[in-house]
């Protein structure tokens, strides 16, 4: 039984369930019924928290003991924007030009496609005499990430699951299948500055205090100098200012307050903690005289990475024999679920090319979704061959 002859119509099946972030959609539904004909024992987890969605989520396993290959993803996407400009309907998984065509059939659809096929088909053809093969699946990726992975993973914990290996569907390769393994991510962290005055008429700038002036110089102190030069695995990390507003419509008004927020990728030189004592330093001096405060939301999302060791080459030349290109290892990008797992057991992230994630018209290449789904089949003959 080949992997790839199911891994198209899964994949058209998952895409054509509306999941936009935090609706399932029907996909566990579907997801969930392959495995079990395959012979998995699965089970359905909601997790809620006040002020936020409930999320469906699905664990499933078969087999029973070490080594224990575990594969993650998530089935919710992102909204799909002016329906208008996309060529085809965005879930219809419409096959044209030698693509599939849909919202999230890059992030990550397709890739949970491959790697439920490329299991059933290896245990259809093995069994599974030792070890086991199990699926973390969540509709929380996009979403605030709180009722998903982090809480799947503790219910497996609590239930006594021991993983000995992850690999992640993410949407790794940026042109072409088989150029990138990701080894860990880069932490995220979000932050608001504010700078207080006083509104008063321009005409009698006396008699006010505008903030503007002060928060361009505290900015400015913001990205005066480099936060660092990068890691082995890393490269340097970043603040990007994304918003500045002093919600002002009048032209003869001085305003009462500055707002900017930043986003800050940064690397395993930081923690949270220590880049807001960083920023606190640099805006220490630009400040003098200015009311002003700086303030972080919490964040979930640190830096991390996972030493290449056997099992990252394991994957890396599987990949290689099947595409021909030795893919290169990297902790580029957004965030992922992988930051969660990562506390469990080694985690690597490989999938498809997300060239067009989040995008109108996301799509990706029939003939990638067939070879992922056999290179994921390859990692299993190899994993549990050795």
């Amino acid at each position: 039984m080949s992997a790839s002859a199911n891994a198209l119509d899964l994949c058209r099946a998952l895409v054509q369930c509306n999941s936009v972030t935090p609706q399932d959609g029907g996909t566990l539904d579907v997801l969930e019924a392959t495995l079990k004909r395959a012979g998995f024992a699965t089970h359905r987890v909601v997790f809620s928290e006040p002020g936020t969605p409930d999320i469906d989520n699905l664990y499933a396993r078969i087999g029973s003991g070490a080594p224990y290959l575990i594969f993650a993803g998530h089935t919710d996407v992102v909204p799909i924007g002016d329906a208008a400009k996309w060529r085809f309907d965005p879930f219809s998984a419409e096959l044209a030009e030698g693509a599939v065509w849909g919202r999230g059939v890059a992030d990550m659809k397709g890739a949970v496609a491959a790697f439920a096929s490329a299991a059933c088909a290896y245990v259809a053809q093995h069994g599974l005499r030792k070890g086991s093969i199990g699926f973390l699946i969540t509709g929380d990726e996009e979403g605030p990430a709180v009722n998903g992975t982090v809480k799947l993973l503790r219910w497996a914990a609590e239930r006594g699951e021991r993983f000995d290996h992850c690999i992640v569907g993410e949407p790794s390769n940026p042109l072409a299948l088989g150029e990138m393994i990701k080894i860990g991510r880069r932490g995220s962290l979000n932050g608001s500055l504010t700078v207080i005055g006083r509104q008063g008429h321009v005409g009698y700038p006396e008699r006010a205090n505008n903030p503007i002036p002060a928060m361009l110089r505290l900015l400015q102190a913001l990205l005066a100098e480099p936060l660092d030069k990068g890691t082995a695995h890393f490269s340097a990390s970043n603040l990007e200012i994304v918003s500045v507003d002093v919600g002002n419509p009048a032209w003869n008004v001085i305003p009462a307050e500055a707002r900017a927020r930043f986003n800050i990728r940064f690397n395993d030189i930081w923690t949270p903690e220590t880049l807001g004592a960083e920023l606190r330093r640099r805006l220490e001096a630009a400040g003098q005289g200015a009311d002003y405060a700086l303030s972080f939301e919490p964040c979930n999302a640190l830096a991390f990475v996972t030493e290449p060791d056997s099992f990252t080459e394991l994957v890396a030349g599987v990949i290689e024999k099947k595409t021909g290109r030795r893919p290169e290892l990297s902790t580029s990008g957004g965030t992922s679920d992988a930051r969660f797992i990562r506390a469990y057991c080694p985690v690597l992230e490989f999938g498809l090319v997300g060239q067009t994630m989040h995008m109108v018209d996301e799509r990706v290449a029939v003939a990638d979704v067939e070879a992922l789904a056999e290179i994921y089949r390859a990692v299993l003959e190899e994993y549990f061959r050795k």
